[in-house]
């Protein structure tokens, strides 16, 4: 009773109730600047989880590079044996074992607990790397999220969802994938105001996967050096990455190749200061980039590349009259990395579709934020006397460009996977033959010779080949230098292999007599 009678004796103060009498009788309408609906981190991590493990069992290897520098190092770390390329040799050394280790512990761990075959260690340690892809993709979403707005932190979302660039990388064991990974971490980091974070993972990238991963951290670089003038903070995340990232890296590249080796600074020193560089694998047309972006990300390719001056037109001229809320960091530095990495990559002679790999990412963001730019033009257009947010008048605009987006990179991922799915389909079925006394009638430790041509970039790696099966090679119309298997004697990362070159030159000795 006393509860009851005490909110009946409550009294409304004056000013409150002409102010409440005022806002009902009020004609003009309360426009709220409310945000649209995007997906909480959890779904989103579902999401990503469940592409990431379809990209783990079913994309292809890509790169005879994941292959022969990756796998077969990999393999041999955990197995003993595996081919070794001029790169793992200790005269050049521009290979970091390292980056080896790191994702040797999935593959110990499901070797030694499960006992399982290899191909099985093969697609544990894959979906492990689609595991962590996607946790770095969900932490490079938040931070999109905070810093431009749930409508462009759901495309973002769903670009790298679905698009066929992200299924090929997401599970790549290959250092660009690690820095698209990195790339996440830092980007996300940065927008979300962890300092710390974007400098390590920027380091990360930089001396592990690789040293010109370290361009997309220049806006990073900018924001916390002239903009905020953070430069003890700068300067203390950066020797603490030094400490504790390259030296240990150092110490264990040494050890593994009988030699003081710093393999950051020799990638730097053969691509950009040796008298032939990577131009003699191959040089490719100004117009590569765009053709493979295309396939790879369709639609929102070009939307990506308008992104900047889109974002700058939009904010400069209708954010103020639309009422919208500003970023927190301006669209020519938080957008500007992927810019800088198209100005050095799509320059250079030697093109590979694995270079873009580390701005996927970005072409999601810029292109999300093409899509935000868009929407947000047409609502001023045609709807910017309505008190709506501008999503919903320019809805149609955002399903459109979400439905041709997913079904073509849906159509596009399946037919990579039906046309060049074949050989991590056939080398599983050599256990098959093993296994068959039938077929198989040798005796069980006698070596068996799988034989190949000029087919060999197809290869999957040793981890598909039953025990005592070895691949040799024929001769055939490639004329370039092949690999070599690792020699058998315990210190073998650190003898020096007879018969190798940095030329690319042909090795007449890797070739078996038929």
């Amino acid at each position: 009773m006393s509860e009851t009678k005490s909110v009946k004796s409550r009294k409304v103060p004056k000013k409150d109730a002409e102010n409440t009498s005022a806002a009902i009788v009020s004609e003009k309408p309360v426009v709220r600047n409310t945000q649209c609906w995007s997906p909480e981190p959890s779904t989103a991590i579902k999401l990503l989880w469940s592409a990431r493990f379809c990209a783990a069992l079913l994309s292809n290897i890509t790169d005879c590079d994941e292959t022969f520098n990756y796998w077969e190092p990999l393999h041999y770390v955990l197995f003993g044996k595996g081919f070794q390329t001029w790169e793992y040799s200790p005269t050049y050394a521009i290979r970091s074992y390292a980056y080896i280790l790191l994702h040797s512990l999935p593959g110990h761990l499901h070797s030694l607990l499960l006992q399982a075959n290899r191909v099985l260690v093969f697609y544990f340690i894959r979906c492990v790397l689609g595991m962590i892809c996607a946790l770095c993709e969900v932490y490079f979403y938040r931070g999109v999220c905070k810093a431009f707005g749930a409508n462009i932190g759901r495309f973002a979302l769903l670009f790298l969802l679905l698009s066929t660039g992200m299924f090929i990388s997401s599970t790549a064991f290959i250092p660009s994938s690690f820095s698209m990974y990195m790339t996440m971490i830092s980007i996300g980091g940065w927008f979300l105001g962890n300092i710390p974070v974007a400098i390590l993972a920027t380091a990360l990238s930089t001396f592990v996967s690789w040293p010109f991963a370290c361009i997309i951290g220049i806006p990073i670089a900018v924001d916390l050096l002239l903009r905020k003038k953070q430069v003890f903070d700068f300067i203390k995340w950066s020797v603490i990455a030094v400490c504790f990232i390259l030296v240990p890296q150092v110490l264990i590249d040494s050890y593994y190749y009988g030699k003081l080796v710093i393999a950051p600074l020799n990638i730097v020193l053969y691509n950009v200061f040796s008298e032939h560089g990577p131009n003699i694998y191959g040089i490719e047309s100004w117009t590569f980039y765009f053709i493979n972006g295309f396939l790879n990300f369709n639609i929102v390719l070009p939307l990506a590349l308008v992104a900047l001056p889109l974002t700058i037109l939009v904010q400069s001229f209708l954010n103020s009259k639309m009422d919208m809320t500003r970023q927190l960091l301006p669209p020519w530095l938080s957008l500007l990395s992927m810019y800088i990495w198209i100005l050095v990559f799509f320059t250079r002679p030697h093109k590979e579709e694995r270079f873009l790999f580390p701005v996927y990412p970005l072409f999601c963001l810029n292109a999300g934020c093409s899509v935000a730019a868009i929407q947000k033009i047409y609502h001023w257009i045609f709807s910017r006397y309505k008190p709506q947010h501008y999503t919903i008048s320019s809805n149609w605009i955002a399903i459109s460009i979400a439905v041709i987006f997913s079904l073509t990179s849906l159509s596009r991922s399946a037919a990579l996977f039906y046309g060049y799915h074949a050989p991590l389909d056939i080398y599983p079925s050599l256990h098959r033959t093993a296994d068959n006394p039938k077929v198989h009638t040798l005796h069980a430790n006698k070596q068996v010779n799988v034989c190949i041509g000029k087919e060999w970039y197809r290869f999957p790696s040793n981890f598909f080949m039953p025990e005592n099966w070895e691949l040799q090679f024929i001769e055939s119309d490639f004329k370039g230098q092949l690999p070599k298997p690792y020699s058998r004697q315990e210190d073998a990362t650190q003898i020096i292999p007879t018969h190798m070159n940095d030329m690319n030159l042909e090795e007449p000795t890797r070739y078996v007599s038929v």
